[in-house]
């Protein structure tokens, strides 16, 4: 007899497929709508280009002209894409006019790049070459330099730097050349996220405090106490005993010289052992340690570089991860022809930081008590503007900037804005920050203990809630604090990087569908390659909506000013094609989502596999005069034909039956399946036998689309062996 097999909504993977009889249990690149699972839509690359490095910040704005602008900010570039184009507005650090500063070496793509003094330029930096007039004996020519960006191959010392060119020099070697112009770009950091506790990674027991970093200008040996040159050591403390780490050695010092040399160093500190050290090599500073024997209580945290980004009215607001902060003027004449410039006045080091409104107030979190003194940045401090002044901070009667320090926690994580209040997490805690006027400008208010919030990027606000992962669970706040009943959280949390991920996790809302997805990376990845959904609109008290998948995206855009969804991809492989010469970081590609029904990259379509699998369920037995009731395996099946039953339906389908005996056993699929399902077919007929069946409903080729009705089994009890 045919039987209709029903399933709630979401997937469930707190329980054994055994368990989840009459729930689904797995699926990727499905949603679910009105109780029905379906595909989620397609996505298509914006812009012909890649862009360079991990693409760590994403903000949509309209400026006053009804343009509409995305700011995109990768570890290495700052870019504005408007009309499809995407325009370099990185801020330049320093400009430096050479001449006669360029030599190569027949067979080799390494250039030698000459200073008269020290370029405070470090390995990876990004470098901009223009003005370039000549070049002599070399098959190299100006035009393969002029107006071109390159990332620095290493830094032999602080007067030279190397760049590598896609192919070798086969002329005798430059010996000489014409003027060239180098801006250098400022730093943002790296790609990925580098996090473990003192004993296992950097120096046995020691607590190392973080950044900042910077490199080893030359190469040097075990035993060596001069000679230990720090690239830029202007966020390095100079006085008292101090600590840094290369590699696995410790090593203490208690001066810098101007040329950025160590003085009173003393090597392999902390139990570590002293060794040697190639030019480039990474240096961190370690100021505060625990002796050797006794047990860390710090984490070692190389944070990726990353962005915050709001917009002022017309000026897009861009904050480096613990640096500086910048304007662009979305509506200056040329104004893709123009660069972000650093605003005069601001905070030099922030973790974080957004636009107050309607009061229009620039906020900082964990930001410098002495504004330009990089050594006094407080990871619980707040400091704002004046209203309707972004160039303003000292707090005086006539104005309403000011500060404030929040007491729970050790670091502010993160803050959005919303509906009426800002949100400020903590490690540990959550709090409100709203406007109340002169003369306190905001008041604050802590609304939540043991919910600290898990990377800069890992909240969301909508329609007056606030919902975002912490370390160990997923919380909402519309009022008051709630712990969000999760039926993937084993699935999520037992298998998430947070050691050397947290910063990688990032939440987005797609308001068309009613979900916020969290995206993260799993323990065996430093670089996201998950995502976990709840659905707001489907979910209920007794049944909270979840999905997971393996789209990977590092930032997410709702629709509200593009219409569409908009997102960000980073793949790690080596890229040169596009922006800038020698890129080792990857690239990261700008997608619109919910679109069609395949991915569009590179000019190509590949399909979007979407596929979702119910838990086991067993046979239903008729007794007369008697309820139906499940058999719960008693009773092996026999499963003659289906009818299948989509709402809606484009290309094919894959559909599998599943089938085991007994909990432990594992599954195999029906000898006659995977079963092809078209738009016009009427019910399939097969062959199969088990106690337990599990359904999988599957796409894999492009221009295929489905959303589930209520699937129809004949089946049959046939026998108990």
């Amino acid at each position: 007899m045919l039987q209709k097999i029903g399933f709630l909504p979401g997937i469930n993977k707190q329980i054994t497929a055994t368990g989840a009889e009459g729930q689904w249990t797995d699926c990727d690149n499905v949603r679910f709508r009105y109780g029905t699972p379906e595909k989620i839509g397609g996505w298509k690359q914006l812009g012909d280009d890649n862009l360079t490095g991990a693409g760590r910040g994403l903000h949509h704005f309209v400026n006053t002209l009804g343009r509409k602008y995305a700011i995109i900010g990768t570890n290495r570039i700052l870019y504005a894409y408007s009309g499809g184009v995407f325009y370099d507005i990185h801020p330049i650090k320093s400009t430096t006019t050479l001449t006669s500063a360029f030599s190569t070496t027949n067979g080799s793509a390494e250039v030698t790049i000459t200073f008269s003094g020290a370029h405070n330029i470090s390995a990876q930096d990004i470098i901009l070459l223009d003005n370039f007039s000549a070049i002599t004996n070399s098959n190299f020519a100006a035009a393969d330099f002029n107006d071109k960006k390159f990332m620095v191959t290493t830094v032999p010392n602080s007067t030279t730097l190397t760049i590598t060119m896609p192919s070798n020099e086969s002329g005798s070697g430059a010996t000489t050349s014409g003027g060239i112009r180098v801006q250098h770009y400022y730093p943002v950091g790296p790609a990925v996220q580098a996090k473990g506790f003192g004993w296992s990674l950097g120096s046995w027991g020691g607590e190392v405090a973080g950044e900042p970093t910077t490199t080893l200008q030359n190469g040097i040996t075990d035993t060596a106490t001069t000679g230990i040159i720090l690239v830029d050591f202007s966020q390095f403390p100079t006085a008292g005993t101090n600590f840094i780490i290369i590699n696995s050695e410790e090593i203490s010092y208690t001066g810098i010289a101007s040329t950025g040399e160590l003085t009173g160093v003393t090597r392999g500190v902390a139990g570590t052992t002293a060794a040697a050290h190639s030019g480039g090599a990474t240096i961190t500073s370690s100021t505060n340690f625990v002796a050797w024997g006794e047990a860390a209580s710090g984490d070692l945290v190389l944070e990726p570089g990353m962005w915050s980004l709001d917009n002022f009215g017309d000026k897009a607001i861009c904050l480096i991860h613990d640096s500086a902060v910048f304007e662009w003027n979305s509506a200056a004449t040329d104004a893709t022809s123009n660069r972000a410039t650093i605003i005069t006045g601001a905070p030099t080091a922030s973790r974080h930081m957004l636009v107050s409104t309607p009061d229009r107030h620039l906020v900082f979190f964990g930001t410098e008590t002495t504004i330009g003194t990089p050594t006094t940045q407080d990871d619980m401090f707040i400091r704002f503007s004046d209203q309707e002044d972004i160039n303003t901070y000292t707090p005086t009667a006539t104005n309403t900037a000011g500060t404030q320090r929040l007491a729970d926690g050790s670091q502010i994580r993160g803050a959005i804005r919303g509906r009426d209040a800002i949100y400020v997490w903590t490690d540990t805690a959550l709090f409100t920050q709203r406007f109340i006027g002169p003369p306190f400008t905001f008041g604050f208010s802590q609304v939540g203990t043991n919910c600290g919030l898990a990377g800069q990027n890992a909240c969301v606000e909508v329609d007056g809630s606030a919902y975002w992962m912490s370390e160990n669970g997923f919380f909402r706040y519309a009022g008051k604090l709630e712990s969000l009943p999760c039926l993937v959280e084993d699935h999520v949390f037992d298998d998430i990087n947070l050691e050397s991920g947290n910063q990688m996790v990032s939440a987005g809302l797609n308001n068309l569908f009613g979900e916020v997805i969290w995206f993260y990376p799993t323990s065996t990845s430093s670089v996201v390659n998950r995502m976990v959904t709840y659905n707001y609109f489907d979910s209920t008290p007794q049944r909270p909506v979840w999905t997971v998948g393996t789209l990977a995206r590092t930032m997410w855009q709702d629709s509200a000013v593009f219409g569409s969804p908009h997102a960000l991809e980073y793949d790690a492989a080596t890229d040169t094609s596009f922006d800038v010469v020698g890129n080792t970081e990857g690239r990261t590609t700008y997608y619109q989502h919910e679109t069609g029904t395949d991915q569009i990259k590179g000019g190509a379509t590949t399909a979007i596999v979407a596929s979702i699998e119910s838990g086991d369920f067993d046979i239903t037995q008729q007794q007369q005069g008697v309820a139906s009731i499940r058999g719960d395996g008693e009773f092996i099946m026999k499963i003659r034909r289906f009818v299948p039953d989509f709402i809606s339906q484009t290309g094919n389908t894959q559909v599998t039956l599943n089938l085991r005996n007994f909990s432990n056993d594992s599954q195999s699929s029906s000898s006659l399946g995977p079963f092809t399902v078209t738009s016009s077919t009427s019910k399939v007929d097969t062959r199969a036998r088990a106690r337990a069946i599990a359904l999988k409903i599957a796409n894999t080729s492009t221009n295929q689309s489905w959303k589930l009705g209520t699937f129809r089994l004949d089946i049959q009890p046939d026998g108990r062996r």
